[in-house]
């Protein structure tokens, strides 16, 4: 993948990215906008939303756009109308990373209250979900379309204590291969990215005795972010992709 060695890979593409105020999301949102994109930045926080937005702008990068809305709380009717919003910003979306979760935390199942099970399963999904639902049409008008959600090594392998993450990043590699098969004679690509192992404040409230500097950092696995938004990916559908290939689940070491 030596996407990330060219230039100017996404001129004239607007591209969603969820989460976009801290760690992955953040960085995907710079790197897209480095290599020509407009970027629509997605989540809760405003101010830091805002602070992306004037990250881009002082690196003399297409101006990219805020749009506030709390995966915590959203109904359908609010990712309808946050589709609406979009649709009002450009005539086009050629891209969304859906990047926005939440850890909840780690503990048996036996043990996770009912009331975290619905947050997380509401943020990592639902709200995932409805949000996808409204912005297909959008997507479905350009010509090279690109959908790709957030996964986990342990939405492929349940791991013990990782119940309700786990549970919804399981469901989140489901809707991704439902939705590329049902696509699959569109130009539409839909995939999942695997992070690993990243230096973020997610990572470390799950390790909080790990050594993050052993990490490797958000900016050093845009390569695969980068290769599933860019002509490169053409033609990919339906695959979870490694960001971090080899690695060995679990604390570094």
């Amino acid at each position: 993948m030596n996407a990330q060695q060219q230039s100017n890979l996404l001129k004239n593409r607007t591209l969603l990215v969820t989460g976009a105020s801290d760690g992955i999301g953040r960085e995907a949102a710079l790197t897209y906008a480095r290599q020509g994109a407009r970027v629509l930045l997605a989540g809760r926080n405003r101010q830091k939303l805002n602070q992306v937005r004037d990250d881009i702008a002082a690196a003399g990068l297409t101006p990219a756009a805020v749009l506030v809305l709390d995966f915590a709380t959203a109904s359908a009717e609010d990712c309808r109308q946050f589709a609406a919003e979009v649709a009002t910003l450009t005539p086009q979306l050629d891209g969304v990373l859906h990047n926005a979760s939440i850890l909840g935390t780690l503990q048996p199942m036996a043990e996770i209250p009912p009331a975290e099970w619905s947050q997380v399963m509401k943020v990592n999904l639902d709200t995932t979900f409805f949000l996808t639902q409204a912005l297909l049409p959008r997507l479905l008008t350009s010509p090279a379309p690109s959908l790709v959600f957030t996964t986990s090594s342990v939405g492929r392998e349940g791991r013990a204590g990782w119940g309700t993450y786990a549970v919804s990043k399981f469901a989140t590699e489901g809707m991704m291969q439902i939705l590329a098969a049902e696509y699959k004679d569109t130009a539409l690509r839909v995939n999942c990215i695997n992070p690993g192992g990243t230096r973020t404040s997610m990572r470390a409230s799950a390790f909080p005795e790990e050594n993050a500097a052993r990490l490797k950092t958000p900016a050093e696995i845009m390569p695969i972010y980068l290769y599933l938004m860019s002509d490169e990916s053409l033609g990919k559908t339906g695959h979870s992709f490694d960001a971090q290939p080899g690695r060995k689940a679990g604390p570094a070491e």
